[in-house]
């Protein structure tokens, strides 16, 4: 997925801008470590959170340290996953997830910002298009269901337009479970 293709671009520019927005490639891929190991913490935490401890990826890392940070954070955000009961839930600022929108959200958190940086360093990325329908309907249930589901996660994370729908500027996912 994204550290799959984030570890074929370790040997290009890192320090490079992400266009539209105001992180280098290595910020960019330092917040999605933060991301899934904040995802494992607030799972396991459960719905109060968990507000003591500090992640920090720091960006300064060497890109391959990086990519393995991520491999790593994945593993033990799958391993919490895993493990947690079906009724599980954990703190989220957007709503209370469950195991299916946390291991969306770290999904999404991986394949969205390895386009950024994919964009920045001048090298295609493309998802798995399984993936990005999953995430998609997970996180994005109101969105376009007649549109190719990756052009409609771009929209909806505030990428790009689609078709007639204006790129969005303020935008948030369904953390919540589902119905």
């Amino acid at each position: 997925m994204g550290a799959d293709f984030l570890e074929g671009v370790v040997d290009r520019d890192w320090a490079v801008g992400v266009p539209g927005m105001d992180w280098t490639v290595a910020q960019t891929v330092a917040h999605v470590g933060n991301c899934l190991m904040w995802y494992a913490i607030d799972m396991a935490a459960g719905v109060g959170g968990l507000h003591t401890a500090d992640v920090e990826v720091r960006p300064a890392t060497p890109p391959a340290e990086l990519v393995a940070t991520l491999r790593t954070f994945g593993a033990v955000l799958g391993s919490v996953l895993a493990t947690a009961p079906p009724d599980a839930r954990g703190w989220h600022p957007w709503g209370e997830a469950d195991v299916a929108g946390f291991a969306a959200m770290g999904s999404i958190e991986s394949i969205v910002h390895a386009h950024d940086a994919s964009r920045a360093l001048g090298v295609p990325f493309e998802p798995p298009a399984d993936l990005v329908a999953k995430v998609l309907r997970r996180l994005f249930p109101e969105a376009p269901v007649d549109t190719d589901p990756w052009q409609t996660l771009l929209w909806a994370t505030g990428r790009q337009p689609l078709g007639d729908l204006a790129r969005r500027g303020e935008w948030t996912w369904h953390s919540a479970p589902l119905p």
